[in-house]
């Protein structure tokens, strides 16, 4: 019911249906359905015959359709009513109909299409694929699904009238799965979910601009300026086109109507006011002297003297904001407030959403303290999270010692407390004693928040779950929802649970990874010598009282800051630890989980060489059943495996995906286990390690003489968001017929080595895998897929 130019978004669909004879339309409600039905009565108005068929309870898309099956008895159109199209719905149900189709999705090419379902066709139309909402690393197609389907009533057959299931997540992957031919519909015609503030207004927008096929109601007065019935606009206002104006309005000497301005009906407009790229619904009132720029006014709203209003704002309905009242960008005022004068509104009323549908990064959320992580934002934050917990859940939370961790911290456990949910504050820590402080006292989940230590205003926030594991790509989108809606719990002064603060929590992580090494009498005889570095005076210390603790002589190494760049700097500390007396040096990432070895021969043993290392040292450890590693690995890698009989499981790349997967085999098999330590515990994996070289009378350097070599090369190529579906489809369209697979990205294989073409989740890049059986070939692959990237990208930009 929201308006687009003065009409309610479902009018249009319902004209659009009209225009093709489609005149009995079931029309599915749940939430407001009088608000619909006071409108729209019988459909008489518009030439239809409206039916109306109500949930009690939500019953999913698929399953509101299903409630109107006694409407259903011939092939039949689902249309959404909160997006607005063009769609000739004449040649999609022709194509339905050639292709003898069961259901024909209609599909839309979208250049950021990660907040849609993703669907993927053969060269027939057929589809064999679907994703639901894919991360980057999943979009092999910019094609979307626009939720308009052409169906034969049969299909819904696979359920019960009343079940609870949706298209795209449970009936369309049954159809897929049962062989029944269901096919995509490419749209060339305009289609846009005005979900969101940002395509709610670029609608309109387009509609102006003659991208979208449909005739409006006010009269074109001149070349892009529509003036409604009964307005009167004075002859001293400038107005740049194109601008809507509604039906009796009334427009004084008012400075400036900018381009892309839309007024509804019945609105007043006082004089030195300037209006820019703004949305009025109807009845608004505006005093002398404001500005509104780039901003949403519901309807009934009065805007007083002087009032500012700034990009992407939204006032609610019959809000009243009094004289010199600022409203800064971003901000949502909900409906029927009143703003005293010359307040400025910098945070939302009462509820409120994110500028960002998406806040997860690859592994966590981060951005700049009171910028991106306010203390206001980590609030939500925390009742977001703990919303989704089950009663008297607890939560770990959280930090190491710089102040600005401790601030957000702090509003971070008010928004978990708000939700009644218990925390467990744990200061001066890093992310993996968090991780063994979920597991050890059995929480439902955790928080832990660190500063950058080269720009001490950044803070990184990672959320985990209650096996340790970053939580997965589920539960963020999960989240996401919450935050942006504030729909998250809240509870009675009574139930707020008092904070259990943990002191000296350290003592207790390094003991617990004391008690699983077996050989430590050896390694008190033995002493060996480790030099660890870290940028992080705690990540020192913490690693220090491990290693002191199980008898080895320790040396620190603090001069990484001298140097300009990682490389340089291991390359210098390999040069010095093959000089001296070291049995090998360990360099621990500021964040407390990655870490880089250097052998006692100067070899810097990161990145993909550790993966074979911890691969060879899990088989070696007599821990054979199953080996988890991730989807970029090599092929070498893969054969260490191979060749010892033990089953490889390969993950998504990114750290949840590869800590869930471990976890999920752990009660089974105490590898996975091992793994999950010596990848993201890297205190207790340089114990495992120790004991693992003194236990069986090695050197370091031994385990990596027995490493393969392999050919391996990343490359990064730089893009714009908006082309990484595209150059994806079009890669996978250009290697049809050849030996590719689709689990991450886009990977295509020969018999001497493969590709791998990822777009990064966190920056607008292509990460460029490439393997071969030697270098030369390895660098002729990564030249080869780089430059057809470029050349993609080119063409996109052109």
């Amino acid at each position: 019911m929201v308006p687009i130019l003065n009409k309610p978004v479902m009018e249009y669909s319902i004209n659009l249906l009209k225009k093709y004879e489609i005149s009995d339309i079931a029309v599915t409600m749940a939430y407001l359905p009088t608000v619909i039905t006071d409108y729209f009565a019988d459909g008489y108005k518009w030439g239809v015959h409206l039916n109306y068929f109500n949930e009690e309870i939500p019953l999913g898309t698929g399953g509101s359709v299903k409630n109107a099956e006694d409407f259903l008895d011939d092939t039949f159109i689902v249309i959404s009513g909160d997006a607005l199209t063009d769609l000739d719905i004449k040649q999609a149900v022709k194509y339905h109909k050639m292709k003898k189709s069961k259901a024909t999705l209609v599909l839309k090419k979208e250049p950021v299409p990660i907040e849609y379902g993703v669907v993927i066709t053969d060269e027939s139309g057929r589809i064999i694929r679907f994703l639901e909402k894919p991360s980057w690393g999943e979009v092999f197609s910019d094609t979307i699904n626009t939720g308009i389907y052409i169906l034969e009533p049969e299909v819904l057959n696979y359920y019960k009238k009343g079940d609870n299931f949706d298209f795209s997540k449970d009936l369309f992957p049954r159809l897929l799965k049962d062989n029944v031919p269901i096919f995509g519909y490419v749209t060339e015609d305009y289609w846009c979910d005005i979900g969101d503030v940002h395509s709610y207004k670029q609608t309109q927008f387009d509609i102006l601009e003659g991208k979208v096929n449909l005739e409006l109601d006010s009269i074109e007065i001149k070349k892009g300026i529509w003036i409604g019935e009964g307005s009167t606009v004075s002859s001293e206002v400038e107005i740049i086109p194109p601008v809507y104006i509604g039906k009796n309005c009334i427009i004084k000497n008012t400075k400036k109507i900018d381009a892309f301005t839309i007024i509804g009906n019945n609105c007043k407009i006082g004089k030195d006011t300037s209006l820019k790229r703004s949305i009025l619904w109807k009845n608004t009132v505006i005093e002398d002297d404001a500005h509104c720029s780039g901003t949403t006014v519901c309807s009934n709203v009065v805007i007083k003297k002087g009032v500012n209003l700034y990009e992407d704002s939204v006032i609610g309905e019959g809000t009243v904001l009094s004289a010199g009242v600022i409203v800064k960008p971003d901000i949502k005022i909900w409906p029927h407030k009143k703003i005293e004068e010359n307040t400025v509104i910098n945070q939302n009323l009462v509820w409120g959403t994110k500028a960002s549908k998406t806040i997860f990064g690859y592994r966590d959320i981060s951005g700049d303290i009171n910028i991106d992580i306010t203390p206001e934002f980590a609030s939500r934050l925390g009742a977001s999270f703990a919303s989704m917990m089950e009663e008297d859940s607890t939560i770990i939370v959280s930090s190491d010692d710089a102040k600005g961790s401790y601030l957000i911290k702090n509003s971070l456990i008010s928004g978990v407390l708000s939700t009644g949910t218990g925390v467990v504050n744990i200061s001066n820590t890093v992310i993996p004693m968090n991780r063994f402080a979920v597991r050890y006292y059995k929480a439902n989940g955790g928080i832990h928040l660190r500063s950058d230590h080269t720009n001490i205003n950044k803070i990184y926030i990672e959320l985990v779950a209650k096996n340790g594991a970053n939580i997965d790509r589920k539960i963020e989108r999960e989240i996401e929802h919450l935050l942006n809606r504030e729909d998250f719990e809240r509870c009675n002064a009574d139930k707020i649970k008092n904070v259990v603060n943990i002191d000296h929590f350290s003592s207790l992580y390094v003991k617990s990874g004391i008690d699983l090494l077996k050989n430590i009498s050896k390694i008190k005889r033995e002493n060996p010598k480790i030099l660890i570095a870290s940028k992080t005076e705690n990540i020192l210390r913490f690693t220090s009282d491990f290693l002191e603790n199980i008898g080895c002589e320790v040396q620190f190494d603090r001069s990484m800051n001298q140097y300009k760049t990682m490389n340089e700097y291991l390359s210098w500390l390999a040069k010095k630890l093959h000089r001296q007396n070291i049995d090998f040096a360990v360099v621990v990432h500021e964040n407390g989980e990655n870490f880089i070895l250097i052998d006692n021969k100067g070899r810097i043993i990161e990145n993909e060489k550790y993966m074979a290392f911890v691969s060879l040292m899990t088989i070696k450890n007599d821990l054979k059943q199953k080996l988890v590693l991730p989807y970029i690995v090599p092929n070498k890698i893969e054969n260490i495996a191979k060749s010892h009989n033990v089953e490889v499981i390969l993950s998504k790349s990114n750290p949840s995906s590869m800590m869930n997967t471990m976890l999920s085999h752990e009660n089974a098999q105490d590898n996975a286990l091992f793994q999950y330590i010596l990848n993201y515990h890297p205190i207790w994996g340089i114990g495992m390690i120790i004991d693992y070289l003194v236990g069986n009378g090695l050197k370091l350097s031994d385990l990596v003489d027995e490493l393969p070599n392999f050919y391996f090369i990343k490359n990064e190529i730089a893009c714009d968001w908006k082309h990484k579906g595209s150059v994806i489809r079009e890669i996978i369209e250009e290697n049809k017929g050849k030996n590719i697979e689709l689990f991450e990205g886009v990977k295509i294989l020969d018999d001497k080595g493969w590709a791998l073409i990822l777009p990064d989740s966190e920056r607008p890049v292509f990460n460029i895998y490439t393997e071969g059986y030697s270098q030369e070939y390895a660098e002729e692959l990564s030249l080869f897929f780089s430059d057809k990237v470029e050349r993609l990208l080119k063409n996109q930009r052109e």
